[in-house]
């Protein structure tokens, strides 16, 4: 018999009755029940029952096992007694009559506990995190993880696409975030970065020939803690194709992203054909570049209705052309208590309020604003955005550019307040037309709004006599239940029109030579039209886990301030290591 085991301890069937089996693993728990010692024995692949009663020469070992010791226990397979079977357990209708025990790794008192899925404190989890990830659940988001990325691999694969592996030593690259930097102690004062993307090795794959690449990409950026990305590192489903149009990219990668969600979406249903949601009309419907679908609430322009009315506040708004006013249906609303919480949320969003009109019986408006613009503008309010009695409408006003954003939080609250919202679906869709250009009031100058190597709408033409502000670009994101989890476009591969939409945002030529010279010389040899774009793998995960979190579906993840608690990274490197590498360290002043 092998040294450690026969079976695993998720094997044993019926079948296997009478035989002499071999099991080690995890002590899960311990039960006593008047003197016959219950031991559930836990491993990679499942669970066994095994059983110690007094009559057996491993019952005073059995006595001093506890929770996670490691152990290999030798004994019979038999039937469970009639009535303890467990359904619930692939091995539920067996048990093993232990005859010995040996500990092979005995374990002290436990920081966290591994049985049950209770909430623990996060910085224990992190920092005892091989302990963590023995608790069922996490376990099985990991597991779900590996099968995806498989999934996505043989998808992938299935659509003539190939893998390659890009370098993760690069130069440092403009993508929107921070580099991570790695001194090199080769060249005394220079340094690599690491990779935030692949995006200009994969458009050189394109231009040596290869067509169709993929990759589950690492991508590395020095950001700031936010709640949908974790800190330092993420991967990312990584596609470039040649000689495509957007619509090619989109005819190829829906049908792999469908394909994942339906095969592990547990029944629920999955978007058939994708909506193509422009970005201009998904900031106005949904006050979202993200749109969350599942919500069938869609904002409407009612600055008609307001204008020149007896409310003074918004009509005063309208004098100016670029204000707005928007109305949030609300289906279901119309109480004045819900109204009423929803204008005590928005004072806690830093709002001055949330406007509103209740639609009474009768189909007569009420509240505050039904009583200052009056009937007749009430009614015309209502038959626009189709609301019946018992329902109610919220009012944002202003310059949309600045209230888009907490319109459209104000309208998923009011779709999580009143249930509008399916939480049992998948609604999946793209978001096209992305503005190329947008204007940074920090620096206050014109800056690139998404990925700085997409082709503009109208090509170099555009980019020579339109207002910048006003070119849209071939760019794309696919949006899942208000989450972006993909980003892409169509490249801009003609040397001049990379020049001038870089001249745009603030480059000169001479810097763009230097900062992407290699694709810069690449174009200038014969560069075919190519796009792709990038799934973020994480989120698809978490997705499809039905957490929010992150860190549940991550190996090893850090907490919120960018730290590695199990590892204790980043640390301070020795003298000796600095030296090596040229770099003195130059800490703020406390």
């Amino acid at each position: 018999m092998h040294r450690y085991r026969s079976h695993t301890c998720g094997a044993l069937r019926e079948s296997n009755i009478g035989e002499t089996t071999r099991l080690s693993g995890w002590v899960h728990r311990v039960r006593d029940h008047g003197g016959v010692l219950f031991i559930d024995l836990r491993d990679h692949y499942g669970l066994t029952q095994c059983v110690v009663d007094p009559d057996s020469p491993a019952f005073s070992q059995a006595e001093k096992l506890r929770s996670e010791f490691v152990v290999r226990m030798d004994g019979k397979v038999r039937r469970r007694p009639e009535g303890t079977d467990n359904d619930d357990l692939p091995t539920g209708k067996i048990e093993i009559y232990v005859s010995e025990i040996e500990v092979l790794g005995p374990a002290g008192d436990l920081p966290l506990p591994v049985f049950g899925d209770q909430e623990y404190p996060e910085d224990i989890r992190l920092k005892y995190r091989f302990l963590d990830l023995r608790r069922e659940k996490l376990h099985q988001n990991i597991m779900t993880r590996v099968e995806i990325i498989k999934s996505m691999r043989r998808r992938m694969e299935g659509q003539g696409f190939f893998e390659f592996n890009t370098p993760i030593l690069t130069a440092s690259s403009p993508e929107g975030a921070r580099d991570f930097l790695v001194p090199s102690r080769i060249h005394p004062g220079k340094f690599y970065a690491l990779p935030q993307a692949p995006q200009q090795y994969k458009q050189l794959l394109m231009m040596s020939g290869f067509d169709r690449y993929f990759q589950i990409a690492p991508c590395f950026r020095d950001e700031d803690p936010r709640a949908d990305r974790l800190p330092g590192e993420f991967y990312q489903l990584d596609v470039e194709m040649s000689f495509v149009t957007q619509d090619d990219v989109f005819a190829a990668m829906e049908p792999v992203i469908t394909g994942v969600f339906e095969e592990f979406a547990k029944g629920k249903p999955v978007t058939k054909g994708w909506r193509r949601i422009p970005f201009a009309e998904a900031l106005r419907k949904y006050g979202s570049d993200k749109p969350d679908l599942r919500n069938p609430i869609e904002m409407q322009d009612v600055s008609e209705h307001f204008r020149g009315s007896g409310f003074k506040v918004f009509a005063r708004m309208l004098e100016d052309p670029k204000n707005q006013v928007w109305a949030i249906p609300a289906p279901g609303g119309g109480s004045r208590a819900f109204c009423d919480r929803m204008n005590s949320w928005a004072q806690g969003e830093g709002q001055p309020g949330l406007g509103y009109i209740m639609w009474r019986e009768g189909g007569e408006g009420a509240g505050p604003l039904a009583n200052n613009i009056g009937p007749e503008r009430t009614a015309a309010i209502r038959a626009q955005i189709n609301v019946k009695e018992g329902d109610a409408a919220f009012f944002v006003a202003g310059d949309p550019d600045k209230f888009w954003k907490f319109s459209g939080l104000a309208r998923n609250k009011v779709g999580e307040e009143l249930n509008l919202t399916d939480k049992e679906r998948f609604e999946l869709a793209w978001i096209v037309d992305f503005p190329m250009y947008e204007y940074n009031d920090e620096d206050k100058k014109v800056d690139f709004s998404h990925n700085p190597f997409s082709m503009p709408q109208g090509g170099l033409d555009a980019l020579k006599g339109q207002d910048p502000l006003t070119i849209k670009a071939f760019q794309y994101d696919i949006t899942c239940n208000g989450y972006e989890i993909a980003s892409g476009g169509i490249r801009n591969h003609v040397p001049g029109a990379m020049v001038k939409a870089f001249e745009i945002a603030g480059y000169g030529e001479q810097e763009v030579v230097d900062r992407f010279g290699g694709m810069y010389r690449a174009f200038q040899y014969g560069a075919p039209p190519h796009g792709g774009m990038a799934a973020g793998v994480d989120r698809i995960v978490m997705l499809l886990c039905g957490t929010n979190n992150l860190r549940e579906i991550s190996l090893f993840p850090m907490n919120q301030q960018a730290m590695d608690l199990l590892m204790g990274a980043p640390s301070e490197a020795t003298t000796k290591q600095l030296r090596e590498l040229h770099v003195r360290v130059n800490l703020p002043q406390k």
